[in-house]
């Protein structure tokens, strides 16, 4: 095999460890009777996107912030999603650096060196990129709770509210209290209801 061979297959070794979070449920719904709620994947998508609208708004960069987003929870296609109850009783963040660890560990350096530094980074919380990370992420639960909420599941209205207290940009904090009043069927409620 050749060298350059060598280089690509852990690539895409990754990736498919990457799609197994299509697959991955978000736990935490569970504990409201939400059976089938939204992968890991689903989630980070829109966290993804939200962190860049949330870059823009706060002026920063937005790269560091996507792929922040992107890899928060990457580790979750080994170690599983695991709700808030799970992580009083297991060191998740240990097992979160060992999975980012492994799963870089065949990538090229300056990649592995990379992604790891956005992990780090993410975990650490003293840039602002990272806190912007952290709010996109917390705000993409809190419209998930919202969805569900305006899908008739009432519990889901405890998700839109405990993440707010931690948020700490002003865009983020700004997006909460408009959530609040938003509904989530809105955008397309409007479309099927204007006439051609």
């Amino acid at each position: 095999m050749r060298s350059y061979d060598r280089k690509l297959k852990p690539l895409l070794n990754l990736m498919a460890e990457a799609g197994i979070l299509k697959q991955v449920r978000r736990s935490g719904w569970w504990m409201i009777g939400i059976k089938n709620g939204e992968s890991v994947a689903e989630h980070s998508f829109r966290t993804a996107l939200l962190g860049y609208l949330l870059a823009r708004l706060e002026r920063a960069d937005p790269y560091p912030v996507v792929m922040m987003s992107l890899l928060n929870d990457l580790h979750e296609a080994r170690i599983n999603d695991l709700h808030k109850v799970g992580h009083r009783y297991i060191d998740f963040r240990a097992a979160e650096r060992k999975a980012a660890l492994e799963q870089t560990g065949q990538l090229p350096p300056p990649i592995q060196k990379e992604l790891l530094g956005f992990s780090r980074e993410l975990s650490r919380q003293r840039s602002e990129a990272s806190r912007i990370a952290r709010d996109a992420d917390l705000l993409e639960c809190m419209i998930q709770g919202k969805e569900y909420f305006d899908q008739g599941r009432p519990r889901a209205i405890d998700w839109m509210k405990r993440p707010r207290r931690l948020l700490k940009t002003k865009s983020a904090k700004a997006l909460a209290r408009e959530l609040a009043r938003w509904r989530s069927d809105g955008w397309w409620q409007k479309l099927v209801t204007l006439e051609r």
